[in-house]
């Protein structure tokens, strides 16, 4: 359903962003790869003619201007924004400089709303228009001490998804964002049986879990879906856990 389809994915070098891709080239979508690390260059060459690589720092207007046009310099279209970039560095309150809390900022939220922008500039004038999904996370709405820059980024996040979902919808653009819970993406057999337990679903997620997600969103026949926040993360949030 997906061959033909040009897709965008932000921070696609690694982690979830690589699991999105990798999943869409499986279906013979036309990628574009951004990130700001240039390894996505070989990630592209791994994916073959079917994925280019745009190095970008979502933090830049010109950057994301550049990636836009590329894609569809190279691609003829944009039908597929996938928001996934971003960053997450704790810090106490009482220590945060501005600096720090502007950049986290500008990765993670501002980014989303410039990419989605420029996308959509394309999109509006295509006859089927598009689909944005953007990476927020169940941080938005459950935090651990020293993490406000990026929950505050994150519930953004799902407030500018349906915000833009009204904006863009007369233009046939579905806008939604997905909260993932604990994925991980880097060692999964040092899990622990506590963590998997933490899970109403029995078990920690993984990069797929999100990818499958943004392709149920993204699917054409799935045009009714728009402006939502969709929660992945096992059951976790849902379930009550007491300390000792």
């Amino acid at each position: 359903m997906f061959a033909g389809k040009t897709v965008v994915i932000t921070g696609a070098a690694k982690g979830i962003g690589r699991s999105i891709a990798l999943m869409y080239a499986r279906q013979h979508a036309n990628l574009v790869l951004a990130d700001i690390n240039p390894t996505g260059e070989e990630f592209a060459k791994e994916l073959g003619s079917r994925a280019i690589f745009v190095q970008t720092d979502v933090r830049k207007l010109d950057d994301i201007i550049h990636l836009m046009s590329e894609t569809v310099n190279h691609w003829g279209k944009i039908d597929v924004l996938v928001n996934n970039a971003g960053k997450f560095v704790p810090v106490s309150p009482y220590e945060s400089t501005i600096d720090e809390w502007d950049d986290i900022m500008n990765t993670n939220l501002r980014s989303v709303f410039l990419c989605s922008r420029e996308a959509a500039k394309y999109m509006r004038k295509q006859e089927n228009g598009g689909s944005i999904v953007s990476i927020a996370s169940t941080r938005a709405f459950m935090s651990e001490p020293n993490t406000e820059a990026y929950a505050a980024t994150k519930g953004g996040i799902v407030a500018l998804t349906h915000a833009l979902a009204r904006s863009f919808g007369p233009d046939g653009i579905k806008v939604n964002c997905i909260s993932p819970g604990w994925i991980e993406t880097e060692d999964y057999e040092a899990l622990t049986e506590n963590d998997h337990a933490m899970h109403l679903s029995g078990r920690v997620g993984k990069p797929d879990d999100i990818a499958n997600a943004c392709m149920f969103l993204t699917h054409p026949k799935n045009d009714f879906i728009t402006a939502q926040n969709v929660t992945i993360d096992g059951g976790m949030t849902k379930k009550m856990m007491y300390e000792d």
